[in-house]
């Protein structure tokens, strides 16, 4: 929509719907600290030259004023994010609600999760694919991984390596003594300091890593187009990208 027409003073119901879900997919895991930031600095802008404000001031305002990426990380976050988009799709997790990868620390998936079938083993090894598809993505396309997927404890490996040990010492699905509860407050000194149940939570972490790549494989015109269309505009609403992942 141009910013003529948002700044009419009787802009249609589907114009302000349209610029709405837009304005929200560009400002996905912002707080709402940061979106009264954005309001602010939106009119600031809009005041100081004396106009109506616009969308650009609420975009440019979210974005921070960040420059540009170069195409080459650009493309390797759409990748990443194109892959766990198609793996949520493919194994029917929840729907999608947007992705982007224009954030400040790289590319976000904003994914719903359906309440059926999640407390059987079946759903927590799918979860444990597609926290791991963003990396099998990039093995596939790149041969070869970033550190986009690891550094933090937020990072997928780490929610990844979470989930896994869970299943070996609390969720009641270890290979060993699974009847015990075991409340592991921390993963690192745990697994360090017992190098077999490393082995089964890698083990487990590398069986959905191939499981991942194999969806992707089989889905590859989807991780194209996904990541295509992700790269060129950046942000996706939910029903774009569904669009996208229904295609054919």
């Amino acid at each position: 929509m141009t910013e003529q027409a948002m700044t009419n003073t009787g802009p249609s119901e589907s114009d302000v719907q349209s610029v709405l879900k837009r304005l929200g997919t560009r400002a996905m895991g912002l707080t709402g600290a940061d979106v009264e930031r954005v309001v602010r600095e939106a009119r600031q802008v809009a005041r100081r030259q004396k106009r109506p404000i616009r969308y650009k001031d609420l975009e440019d305002a979210v974005r921070m004023n960040r420059p540009e990426l170069p195409h080459d990380l650009r493309w390797r976050f759409a990748v990443h994010e194109a892959g766990h988009a198609i793996v949520h799709h493919v194994l029917k997790l929840g729907p999608i609600q947007g992705i982007t990868i224009d954030m400040p620390d790289g590319g976000y998936s904003l994914l719903a999760f359906q309440r059926s079938g999640s407390d059987m083993l079946s759903y927590r090894e799918d979860l444990l694919a597609m926290l791991l598809a963003g990396r099998a993505a990039e093995q596939i396309v790149f041969c070869s991984v970033s550190v986009g997927s690891a550094g933090s404890e937020d990072s997928d490996l780490a929610r990844a390596t979470r989930l896994a040990l869970a299943l070996e010492r609390s969720l009641g699905f270890g290979a060993v003594q699974p009847l015990l509860y075991r409340d592991d407050k921390d993963a690192t000194p745990v697994l360090d300091a017992q190098p077999d149940l490393a082995a089964r939570v890698h083990a487990r972490l590398e069986k959905a890593l191939g499981r991942a790549a194999e969806i992707l494989n089989d889905n590859r015109a989807r991780l194209n187009r996904l990541t295509a269309v992700l790269f060129e505009q950046q942000v996706l609403d939910g029903e774009a990208a569904r669009e996208i992942l229904n295609e054919g």
